[in-house]
C-alpha cells in the first residue's frame, strides 16, 4: 500500500506544479517558454524515443556539490538512451550546485528547486530533460521498513535521484558499485519518462503489476517496482550478481515492445 500512496503522489505532482511558480512563460526580453517541460510524466515519452519532433537530448545534470553521478553511470546511462531511443545527438551538461540545506526533501520543494536552477528547456528540434541528484532524502523514506526511495520522475521531463540514499545502500554491500545502484535507479526512473508502464506509452500487452501501478509484473525487469525502493533494490541486484549476471537490470521483451510500438528501439 505503501508504494502505491508513494507512486500516486509524485504522479499527482506532475499536475499539481502546473500551479507552481514556474508555470507561467517568464516576462522580458530574454523570456523562455516552459510549458512544454510542465507537463504530466509520460506525455513526452513518444517526443524522447522518436525524431519526429525533437533530433537532439539535451540532459541538463544537476548536482549538489559533492554528489555527482560517477563517470561510469553518466556513460552508462547514455548507451541506454541510444539503445532504446532514435536519439543521435545526445548532449549532457552538469550543473553544481549549493546544498538547500533541507535534513528531507518534500515533493513540493523538489520543484521549486528545479524552479530556482533549471538552465535548460524545450527549445527548437532539442528536448531538455532535467536530472536533480539530491543530498537529502525523500520525506516520505521508512527506513524501518527498508522502503527508503531512489528515485521519482515528477514531470514529462523532470527527474529526481536521491543520491545521498543511493550512496549510503551502495556503501552497504561488497558486492554492489555505487555505480550499480546509481545506473538502475536512473534507468528505472527514465523508463517512465519513456512512459513505461502504461504511463503514457500504452502496452501493447497486459504486463502491468497489479500491486504497483506503472510497474512491469515480469520477474527481473528494470521496470520492476521493487527498483524505486532501497532495501528491495539491492536484493535484486545482489541476487542477480550471485546467479552471474549484470547487476543492472535491462527491459524485458514487452517493455521493449511497447516502446518500439511508441517510436523507439
Amino acid at each position: 500500500m505503501k508504494k502505491k500512496i508513494l507512486f500516486y503522489s509524485l504522479l499527482c505532482l506532475g499536475f499539481i506544479l502546473a500551479c507552481s511558480k514556474d508555470s507561467d512563460v517568464n516576462s522580458g526580453p530574454t523570456s523562455v517558454d516552459k510549458s512544454a517541460n510542465l507537463l504530466a510524466t509520460g506525455a513526452s515519452a513518444n517526443d524522447i524515443l522518436a525524431n519526429n519532433n525533437f533530433n537532439k537530448l539535451l540532459i541538463e545534470v544537476a548536482y549538489v556539490n559533492g554528489f555527482r553521478p560517477t563517470d561510469a553511470t553518466m556513460d552508462s546511462f547514455e548507451t541506454f538512451l541510444r539503445d532504446r531511443t532514435f536519439k543521435t545527438d545526445i548532449e549532457f551538461t552538469f550543473n553544481s550546485l549549493e546544498s538547500p540545506g533541507e535534513e528531507t526533501l518534500t515533493l513540493q520543494e523538489i520543484a521549486d528547486l528545479e524552479s530556482d536552477n533549471r538552465t535548460a528547456y524545450n527549445s527548437g528540434n532539442t528536448l531538455a530533460i532535467y536530472i536533480y541528484f539530491a543530498n537529502a532524502p525523500s520525506e516520505d523514506d521508512d527506513e524501518n521498513q527498508g522502503l527508503v526511495t531512489l528515485g521519482a520522475v515528477y514531470r514529462n521531463t523532470s527527474m529526481i535521484i536521491y543520491e545521498s540514499t543511493v550512496r549510503g545502500l551502495a556503501s552497504s554491500s561488497s558486492s554492489i558499485s555505487l555505480t550499480d545502484v546509481e545506473s538502475a535507479t536512473l534507468h528505472h526512473e527514465f523508463g517512465h519518462l519513456f512512459g513505461l508502464v502504461n504511463l503514457g506509452t500504452t502496452p501493447v500487452n497486459d504486463h502491468e503489476d497489479p500491486d504497483a501501478e506503472n510497474h512491469c509484473n515480469v520477474t527481473g525487469c528494470l521496470m520492476r517496482a521493487e527498483l524505486q525502493f532501497g532495501g528491495p533494490t539491492m536484493k535484486m541486484l545482489e541476487s542477480r550478481v550471485s546467479k552471474g549476471a549484470a547487476a543492472i537490470p535491462t527491459l524485458d521483451a514487452e517493455c521493449i515492445l511497447d516502446l518500439q510500438n511508441n517510436g523507439g528501439r
